[in-house]
């Protein structure tokens, strides 16, 4: 069966053209590079992958809960809405969510490849060009693992999300070789790494934990090869230019956060959704997670540069200034390290 026939609702289109603006951009100092960039890329090199081998794909998914997730994660958890629920119900509500979410990594993830091979294209240093080479071939291989997820494990899958489709809109689409920098690895890795931190920590299933583990492994990567080219750029430009990228990185990081909303899974499954919607909303947990979306974003953006005080004013009007102070490196070696574990594991079994 096709792929695209596993979608529970209806598709516009099976594909999607961005205009996309940029430049071929061609180097011949091939002597120069940054020595972070380069070690950044020799480390890419070495953990390169193979998802049909890493992952252990015999490993079933559960009937009620496919990805052995905590309720205490649902939005409407609690709820009048959920204590009506049958047993049947409630299972078919997680999977219906895990399913969505999991579709959006899958779409998020073909977003990134996109991205990544534009950015060995439009970036003007060589070592910038390694380094994003190694990140196109690490974003096939999470798309393809996704897309197995969906396809032979999960069943079904959901039409890329409102939110998430605008933001690769703009993001894609964008002229400036440092807008995809700031769109895809600050903005999309940066929270996609909070959310498989979810999945990989909690998952009570070992093989969708350790698929989030490995995919985290090469996330933490690109997400500091943002941070090394960024950092570099942004305090060369003017402040009329640096204005401009708040303002994008502000209306994208609104976007994410109300990604998470699933007006589409409520409708599909029948429950209202005005309800759901305000529920998601109101719950403390969901208010909890979604702070924690910006867990590495907000670092990452004072780190670059981009600081100025509407930034500031936007992130403290979403609750997360308490996460600029966060020191990266020892997440980024945690994810590193947990990858590594299921290696182990898998080895020792």
């Amino acid at each position: 069966m096709a792929f695209e026939m596993n979608y529970v609702l209806p598709v516009d289109q099976t594909g999607w053209k961005i205009d996309g603006q940029g430049e071929a951009n061609l180097r011949w100092d091939y002597d120069v590079g940054r020595e972070g960039l380069l070690s950044l890329y020799d480390k890419g090199k070495a953990q390169q992958w193979d998802a049909k081998e890493r992952i252990d794909w015999s490993i079933p998914l559960g009937e009620e809960n496919p990805l052995g997730l905590s309720d205490e994660g649902i939005a409407i958890y609690g709820t009048p809405i959920w204590e009506r629920m049958t047993a049947a119900e409630r299972a078919r509500t997680r999977k219906a969510l895990q399913s969505w979410q999991t579709s959006q990594f899958l779409h998020g993830e073909q977003g990134a490849l996109v991205c990544a091979a534009k950015i060995v294209q439009q970036v003007p240093m060589v070592d910038a060009k390694y380094y994003a080479a190694t990140q196109v071939i690490d974003e096939a291989r999470h798309v393809e693992a996704f897309a197995r997820l969906l396809r032979e494990k999960l069943g079904n899958a959901f039409p890329i999300n409102p939110p998430l489709k605008a933001l690769l809109n703009d993001v894609v689409g964008a002229k400036d070789w440092d807008y995809v920098y700031l769109g895809m690895q600050v903005l999309i890795e940066g929270l996609a790494l909070a959310v498989f931190q979810r999945v990989r920590d909690q998952a009570e299933n070992k093989l969708a934990a350790s698929l989030h583990a490995y995919v985290m492994q090469d996330e933490s990567r690109h997400v500091a090869f943002g941070r090394m080219a960024l950092r570099d750029v942004y305090p060369q430009m003017t402040e009329a230019e640096r204005a401009q990228r708040e303002e994008f990185l502000i209306q994208g990081c609104y976007l994410m956060r109300d990604r998470f909303l699933g007006e589409e899974v409520w409708a599909y499954l029948g429950l209202p959704v005005k309800e759901c919607m305000e529920a998601s909303k109101r719950s403390d947990g969901m208010r909890a997670f979604r702070s924690r979306l910006f867990a590495r974003i907000v670092p990452t953006v004072r780190d670059i540069g981009l600081w100025g005080p509407k930034v500031q004013t936007a992130f403290a009007d979403m609750g997360v200034m308490e996460f600029a102070s966060v020191d990266l490196e020892p997440l980024f070696q945690r994810d590193d390290a947990r990858a590594r574990e299921f290696d182990g594991q898998r080895q020792a079994s």
